[in-house]
């Protein structure tokens, strides 16, 4: 009995030590807009699902997800479950930061979005942004050890330049606030700033950029917007996975998957797989 409690015991410190990884995605589905044709929604749904269950990440965030599109994902996915909500009134209209987990290797324990202006708590818009953006973050446990971690999910204005520097600093804000328990943190979204804006430079000061961080084990594109061009170089970055000291990020990547020549959405999403 001793020697068998002894060995379980043994093997519970090599698995401790080991630590455990998850795969998380940010990705920009672009919303469902009939003038993208061909380019629009129902023309590139079907890849986009497969290839997301063909990466099969333990959690990722979707940014401009209208309704009946993150309905689609989530139906079409295996073993996945979402949350979130629109961000023109908080309930399903208008574009969600939905967060999308696999309900067979992750436990949700809390969820919850906030909106990127002076009154989070409500919808509304903040600074000189043109939209209502928000952030979603839920608090996870793993089924396989117990261990936990946060992620928030965001997508920043595309107009108003202060309205993106304080929304960084506002997101920073709530981690601390929210994050009591001092977990590892992952921050996915399109933050539509470049790697040398202000914005991206507060949170830096803060969290690593994974793509970054990976160092000779990031692959992929330079840039994540690619406008549906397809056969033009991307390299605009402004898609990130962010994280806290508590992750170590073993390999990151830009997915340039395309069929006939065709991109799923008009970002790339970016891919990240980190230790904790």
């Amino acid at each position: 009995m001793k020697h068998i409690f002894f060995t379980l015991f043994f093997f519970g410190l090599i698995l401790v030590a080991q630590g455990q990884c998850i795969d998380v995605i940010s990705y920009n589905i672009r919303y469902d807009n009939p003038d993208d044709a061909p380019n629009n929604w129902d023309n590139r749904k079907e890849f986009l699902i497969s290839q997301l269950n063909f990466y099969n990440p333990d959690v990722f965030g979707v940014q401009e997800g209208l309704i009946h599109q993150v309905k689609e994902m989530d139906q079409g996915l295996e073993g996945y479950a979402y949350f979130g909500v629109g961000r023109d009134y908080g309930d399903e209209r208008g574009e969600h930061t939905a967060v999308l987990y696999n309900k067979q290797r992750l436990k949700l324990l809390n969820q919850s979005t906030f909106w990127l202006s002076l009154t989070p708590d409500k919808p509304s818009k903040g600074w000189d942004a043109a939209l209502p953006r928000t952030c979603t973050y839920g608090v996870f446990e793993s089924k396989n050890d117990g261990t936990k971690f946060m992620v928030f999910n965001t997508h920043f204005d595309h107009v108003g330049v202060k309205a993106r520097e304080e929304s960084s600093k506002l997101i920073l804000e709530k981690i601390k606030e929210l994050n009591t328990e001092n977990y590892p943190v992952v921050l996915t979204g399109d933050f539509n700033l470049e790697s040398n804006s202000p914005g991206v430079q507060v949170i830096l000061g803060d969290m690593k950029d994974t793509h970054i961080a990976a160092g000779k084990n990031a692959f992929g594109p330079k840039g994540t917007f690619n406008g549906f061009e397809f056969t033009k170089p991307v390299e605009r970055r402004i898609d990130y996975i962010f994280v806290s000291d508590k992750f170590q990020v073993l390999k990151s990547a830009i997915l340039s998957d395309s069929k006939d020549c065709r991109y799923p959405s008009d970002h790339l999403p970016v891919f990240a797989r980190l230790k904790y």
